[in-house]
């Protein structure tokens, strides 16, 4: 299956490269390693991560990193929808409750 990643997917992961090269490049690029790799594996994996909070969509939760990747199967391809911090994804929900 063709992995896409969506527009905002792409600058979400590089708004976070850039926040984290502030203190360490290389942590930097092992964190979009981590993402990057993670996402491949839905190629062969597309049902791999979690059902979603929005219907119709999946997470998959990048091991060993804050990072968690909500994306969609649709026919043939996988579209990464996005990427969160999990400390932002929680804030969203909290203000989504109130």
């Amino acid at each position: 299956m063709e992995v896409r990643w969506l527009k905002r997917a792409l600058a979400n992961l590089e708004a976070e490269a850039e926040y984290i090269s502030r203190d360490s490049h290389a942590a930097a690029q092992r964190v979009v390693l981590a993402i990057e790799r993670a996402v491949q594996l839905l190629a062969s994996h597309p049902a791999m991560g979690r059902p979603g909070r929005i219907e119709g969509t999946r997470e998959l939760v990048v091991m060993r990193t804050p990072y968690i990747i909500p994306y969609r199967v649709r026919e043939d391809k996988v579209e990464v929808l996005r990427v969160f911090h999990t400390e932002v994804a929680a804030k969203s929900v909290r203000q989504n409750e109130k």
